[in-house]
């Protein structure tokens, strides 16, 4: 019980690390670059958050599986997992198409209305990183 409580809480600080390393630092640096241009960094951005979303699929799925492994210890998935969740499944089926289709549109020099999306997506994103650091904190003191 105790390894598969282990395994959660790695995969659990790994999963934080990747969304932190690429939503909170390689995106926006990456316009800092020389010579980077919007189109270049937003294809760039594309194929960035579809891996970063397919690792976060993966890391969340191992959770889940690990959770289930030890219902006989009567174990649930706590709130703040599933707000993370929650807003992981947001992002995939509606907040990343939305933007890639909008990046395309930009990188092909079709002019776009304004959007809040963006600022919704970071907002979010602190909010799934607080939720999964609550998570983790409370799967620590179950050790």
């Amino acid at each position: 019980m105790k390894t598969k409580l282990k395994i959660t809480i790695a995969t659990l600080f790994i999963w934080i690390g990747f969304v932190c390393a690429i939503s909170f630092m390689e995106a926006w640096l990456k316009f800092r670059a020389p010579n980077i241009t919007t189109a270049l960094g937003l294809g760039i951005g594309q194929l960035v958050f579809a891996a970063l979303n397919k690792v976060e699929l993966f890391l969340s799925s191992s959770i889940i599986i690990l959770f289930l492994l030890q219902l006989k210890n009567s174990r649930t998935i706590n709130l703040y997992f599933g707000i993370a969740y929650t807003i992981l499944l947001l992002q995939t089926f509606w907040i990343l198409p939305e933007l890639n289709e909008r990046a395309t549109k930009i990188i092909q020099e079709i002019i776009v209305p304004k959007s809040q999306l963006h600022f919704v997506f970071v907002t979010l994103e602190i909010i799934k990183v607080v939720c999964l650091f609550l998570f983790g904190k409370n799967q620590f003191k179950q050790l």
